[in-house]
């Protein structure tokens, strides 16, 4: 009766390893798809860092390709000016030339009637004055051509004074404007030159614009094809999905039948407990110590995208898994989830366990485990602060990105 008892055992145990070699490959294969997904999403994470990055530098460029337009702008403006002076300044000089030319055609004018007049004079000297009054007559007349010597003298001089002076001071304002106008000249060249290195330092950053749109254009498409990927893991991940939940409800079957039988294959003891929730699953902390530090969203406001169960003493305490299922990855990390576990379970759910103990771990990738069964302790490994266990529970496909609220699913 024993050898038959044995014989039978021997026979169920062969066929639970049977069943469980094509679901621990299945898990394998959603293990290297999920992988491949989750290094995509590290270079998605990346090329978008670099976008940014290029942006912010095409954004400068921009700012700055505005600035110096509005630098070249103000100077040719300011040249427009200089030109609108330098033409007033030419009409002004062709003014004043025309009024020297007057001044000095009345001049040469009023010399020559002068010289006309007083030709006799100038030649002889002075005693052609004295001549002038020696001819005259008597006294009175004496008086009179006194008189209108002195006058027509005093008066040619200051005709003659003046139209000197006025041709003098017309030739200092002419002097004066071309003054200005060379100095607006050269005020001009300067801005001119500016303007020039403006405008090809311009057309440089116009250029490093094209070439920095060209780089976020390049670094698009790779995300694009990136993300196009991971739809193609999705759905390769899908399909395996399919081929584990097959194997899920062959297990399931096959326990059911193993424990008529007094048999197991879990493949470790479950010592979970207490309430079931309506989707089948118990809390993954002992009894004493489901008390939810951190929900969905941290203080800060910033999304978390799980539960953590931080009780005091809880570290060393053991995890267990929240629903039956097969775990699809289990390993050590140094940072991230550090010590973690995921398992997919036969809903189509899937639950995370992270910040395990190092060194805790008791299932592998591909086992088969029955709710409650301890897979871990908790710990503070990864990216942790503190000793506490973080739960999350994800929709199919179960990666990063299909993560829910776990508390909809506890007890």
């Amino acid at each position: 009766m024993k050898k038959i008892i044995l014989k039978t055992f021997g026979i169920l145990l062969v066929a639970i390893l049977l069943l469980q070699i094509p679901v621990t490959m299945a898990a394998d294969s959603v293990n290297d798809l999920k992988n491949q997904q989750e290094e995509n999403e590290d270079k998605i994470e990346e090329n978008k860092q670099k976008k940014e990055e290029i942006t912010a530098e095409k954004n400068q460029t921009i700012s700055e390709v505005e600035d110096i337009t509005t630098q070249i702008e103000d100077y040719e403006n300011q040249i427009s000016e200089l030109n609108t002076k330098i033409s007033e300044l030419n009409t002004k000089i062709e003014e004043s030339e025309k009024k020297i030319e007057e001044a000095q055609a009345q001049y040469d004018e009023q010399k020559e009637l002068l010289d006309t007049r007083l030709v006799v004079a100038y030649e002889q000297g002075e005693t052609s004055y004295l001549d002038v009054l020696l001819s005259s007559e008597n006294i009175v007349d004496f008086i009179s051509n006194y008189f209108y010597i002195s006058e027509l003298a005093t008066s040619d001089t200051e005709l003659m004074d003046s139209l000197q002076k006025e041709k003098e001071e017309i030739e200092k304002a002419k002097t004066d404007l071309e003054n200005s106008k060379r100095e607006l000249d050269t005020s001009k060249a300067e801005k001119q030159s500016i303007t020039t290195q403006l405008e090809q330092t311009k057309s440089e950053k116009n250029a490093k614009v094209s070439q920095l749109t060209q780089d976020e254009q390049t670094i698009q498409a790779q995300i694009d094809e990136l993300a196009e990927a991971n739809k193609s893991l999705d759905a390769q991940i899908l399909k395996k999905q399919k081929e584990i939940q097959a194997q899920l409800e062959a297990n399931k079957k096959n326990n059911s039948s193993s424990s008529s039988n007094g048999s197991s294959s879990s493949g470790g003891t479950s010592t979970g407990g207490g309430s079931v929730s309506s989707y089948g699953f118990i809390y993954p902390v002992p009894s004493g110590y489901t008390t939810i530090t951190t929900k969905m969203y941290y203080s800060s406001g910033q999304y978390h995208g799980a539960v953590d169960f931080g009780s005091a003493g809880i570290n060393g305490q053991p995890v267990y898994a929240a629903q039956e299922g097969v775990v699809v990855t289990a390993e050590n990390l140094t940072t991230s989830y550090g010590t973690h576990v995921i398992i997919a379970h036969p809903n189509g759910l899937y639950t995370l366990y992270a910040h395990g103990q190092r060194g805790s771990l008791r299932v592998s990738e591909g086992q088969y485990v029955s709710r409650g069964q301890q897979i871990m302790n908790v710990g503070s490994t990864g990216n942790s602060t503190g000793p506490h266990l973080h739960f999350e529970v994800r929709t199919s496909p179960g990666t990063y990105s299909c993560r829910v609220n776990p508390m909809k699913y506890l007890p």
